[in-house]
């Protein structure tokens, strides 16, 4: 099905977005970082009296991917992910404006942790033992699955019917890792932005797209004329916030604020705000967020 360049991923209405503060402006991400060569592990011990000396949180956001990290329509970075990144600058520094956006991709979000860009990833990272390698992971806020998004008048029902066919991917994703890694032999279409796939997608570039289900179950009901195959690309995950590796004074500083902030469900509030409207109604929150940072497979 070809749909029209117009097609463009949507902003959130408006009337969500009442009352989220601006922060300072963020910074765009280079392309040319992913490529820097990893700098030797943070150090845990004093890491917080630096972000204090330096009186700002520095955090790898995404732009792209509502309703976790984008831009609304007055230019302002607002999400779930970043409304989490506010308070823990307020818990932290005492304000929730100390709280400096850096703008990542998937694939650069590693990147910029090991070369000291950012203090703190909160851009949609699932949790996988090869990124645990590379990076800490705090206790988890969600959890998620991957799977891919056809127009409904695609041949395809199932993900074998993919074989022969077109899959769009947005490089690092956990989805572009597992079709590279599991079905080495298929035809991927690589692109590095979230908003530059689903605009691939549209445009008929491809017969799916392949990407976290809570992404594409938002994209689908926002733009009628898609559905979300069923098949599930590996076991559910938790998705969580990352920190270099070896800076365990930041992991665990983290895992207190994610503790602290489930005692007043705090991610429920975010996920009413942002999440549910984007999903089937009748969903069940649990299914999403996980609150206090208390993963139960």
């Amino acid at each position: 099905m070809k749909r029209s360049t117009a097609l463009l991923f949507p902003v959130l209405a408006a009337s969500i977005l009442l009352g989220c503060g601006n922060s300072e402006a963020p910074k765009q991400a280079s392309k040319e970082a992913s490529a820097e060569p990893a700098k030797e592990a943070a150090p845990s011990a004093g890491y917080l009296d630096k972000i204090k000396a330096r009186d700002k949180l520095v955090v790898g956001v995404f732009s792209d991917k509502p309703p976790f990290g984008f831009v609304d329509e007055h230019g302002t970075y607002v999400g779930f992910d970043t409304d989490i990144a506010k308070r823990l600058a307020k818990d932290l520094l005492g304000d929730e404006s100390k709280v400096e956006f850096v703008v990542v991709e998937p694939a650069s979000r590693i990147p910029f942790l090991q070369s000291d860009k950012v203090d703190l990833i909160l851009a949609n990272m699932t949790v996988t033992p090869e990124r645990a390698e590379a990076v800490e992971f705090t206790n988890p806020n969600l959890r998620v699955a991957v799977q891919a998004i056809v127009a409904d008048g695609s041949s395809v029902k199932k993900l074998d019917d993919l074989a022969d066919k077109t899959t769009i991917v947005t490089t690092g994703t956990t989805a572009d890792i597992w079709l590279t890694k599991n079905h080495p032999d298929w035809k991927l279409l690589k692109f590095e932005k979230n908003s530059e796939s689903l605009q691939a997608l549209a445009n008929g570039r491809g017969d799916a797209y392949a990407q976290d289900n809570l992404v594409l179950f938002s994209w689908a009901k926002q733009n009628p004329g898609y559905r979300v195959l069923a098949d599930k690309l590996g076991s559910e995950a938790p998705i969580a916030p990352a920190v270099k590796k070896g800076n365990i004074e930041l992991r665990d500083w983290v895992n207190v604020e994610l503790s602290k902030l489930g005692e007043e469900q705090f991610l429920l509030k975010l996920y009413d705000q942002y999440v549910r409207a984007q999903l089937a109604d009748g969903t069940d929150p649990k299914s999403v967020i996980v609150e206090g940072g208390k993963w139960e497979g």
